[in-house]
């Protein structure tokens, strides 16, 4: 009976170093989390004489006055949008390019395929300047489509190769059953292709709305006037509009990210999912 005593004994005593790891990491994560969001209920003169202290007394006004406050819900509406439609364009072209390089076979599919996964090493930065010289040709200036378009142009080349590859997964003779049953191939794909990807589409969809919502450079280029200003962007305004009130700002960037933190508890299982499932396969 002590033999196997032992054993869990020796697996728990294993991962200990594993436990005390994940702890170290999450202590370096939460903890300027939890300053911030203390520091928010401060004034500038707290935090000069007690930085790492409780707050005394607690100043909610830092917070309320920007929750009153029109130009942070504009900002928060305007994040959300363009997330929003930059997510479903993505994924949406990216599903059909997926499909058809890994269900259809013609000449040239892997040549065009590569090209793709080439998109994955075009840094950004690189596009700026021309970006924005045919942004501003093409009158898309101030426009919330020059932010959508170019990011799910982006977000093309990763989305496409996640997708393609449970795609691939997707075994042939299901397939071939439904045709069979008078299915077209769009009818394959719309009825029983994208509800069995469910997790690799909640996977690309939630990285596209991250990466959407932290994108500071290009809503920052496109947009001059304030009423489509992202978060981040509202954030350098604000940051330059209150520079000596430091409390105020560390109440504006715990507000600015309290909406991806929700958005990410509540996707968190279907990211991890489909992550899971797509390494699986793999």
């Amino acid at each position: 009976m002590s033999a196997p005593k032992d054993v869990v004994r020796r697996r728990r005593l294993r991962s200990v170093p594993v436990y005390v790891v994940l702890w170290l990491v999450a202590a370096v994560m939460v903890t300027p989390l939890l300053f911030a969001l203390v520091s928010g209920f401060k004034t500038t003169d707290q935090l000069s004489s007690n930085t790492f202290g409780l707050p005394h007394p607690w100043v909610t006004s830092n917070y309320t006055s920007l929750l009153g406050s029109g130009p942070f819900w504009r900002a928060v509406g305007s994040s959300t949008l363009i997330a929003v439609a930059t997510a479903v364009l993505t994924v949406g072209v990216s599903a059909l390019a997926a499909y058809a390089l890994a269900r259809f076979a013609f000449r040239g599919r892997e040549v065009l395929f590569t090209v793709f996964t080439m998109g994955l090493m075009f840094p950004f930065a690189v596009a700026i300047l021309p970006l924005f010289i045919l942004l501003r040709t093409v009158g898309l200036l101030d426009n919330p489509w020059g932010v959508i378009l170019p990011q799910a142009a982006f977000g093309l080349p990763l989305t496409i190769v996640i997708l393609r590859g449970f795609f691939r997964e997707i075994p042939g003779e299901l397939e071939e059953a439904a045709i069979l049953d008078g299915c077209s191939a769009f009818g394959f794909f719309w009825r029983i292709l994208l509800p069995l990807a469910r997790p690799a589409l909640g996977t690309v969809s939630v990285l596209a709305i991250v990466g959407s919502w932290n994108n500071f450079l290009l809503p920052l280029l496109v947009f001059s006037e304030p009423s489509w200003w992202t978060v981040p962007v509202g954030i350098q305004q604000f940051q330059g509009q209150y520079a000596s009130d430091v409390a105020r700002i560390f109440a504006y960037l715990v507000l600015a990210m309290a909406p991806a933190l929700a958005f990410y508890a509540v996707a968190e299982r279907q990211l991890i999912g489909g992550i899971t499932l797509g390494a699986t396969k793999g």
